[in-house]
């Protein structure tokens, strides 16, 4: 059971990675969710690149999956509230889901304990 529980690790981190080369490579589709601004949408690509790498590796991890998750809520705020109130509230549910996991992240997983103690 040990082994199943530790495959979860990589299962919450692997897809973020995914999802910062997926803002890399289409910044300029995505630009429209963050202003308008493609700057911001290399800037959240690469967070997620680097929370990735933070909680595989697990150097600085605690402080990554909290920011992660801290990152998770503003895009719960800033981008999904809107959409959320006319109906559409599939990307608000996931966004407050991956803060939450990721803030238990921090909590039970984290190991780094070098900056948030």
């Amino acid at each position: 059971m040990n082994a199943l529980h530790s495959l979860g690790k990589y299962l919450f981190a692997l897809p973020f990675a995914v999802f910062g080369v997926l803002h890399l490579m289409n910044a300029n589709a995505m630009a429209g969710l963050a202003y308008g601004q493609v700057w911001l949408v290399y800037l959240t690509g690469a967070c997620l690149i680097a929370a990735a790498a933070s909680m595989l590796l697990g150097k600085y991890d605690k402080l990554a999956s909290t920011l992660l998750g801290i990152m998770m809520l503003v895009f719960v705020f800033a981008i999904h509230l809107k959409p959320a109130m006319a109906g559409d509230m599939g990307q608000l549910l996931k966004d407050t889901m991956l803060a939450g996991g990721a803030w238990m992240y921090a909590k039970y997983v984290a190991t780094d304990n070098s900056v948030i103690g």
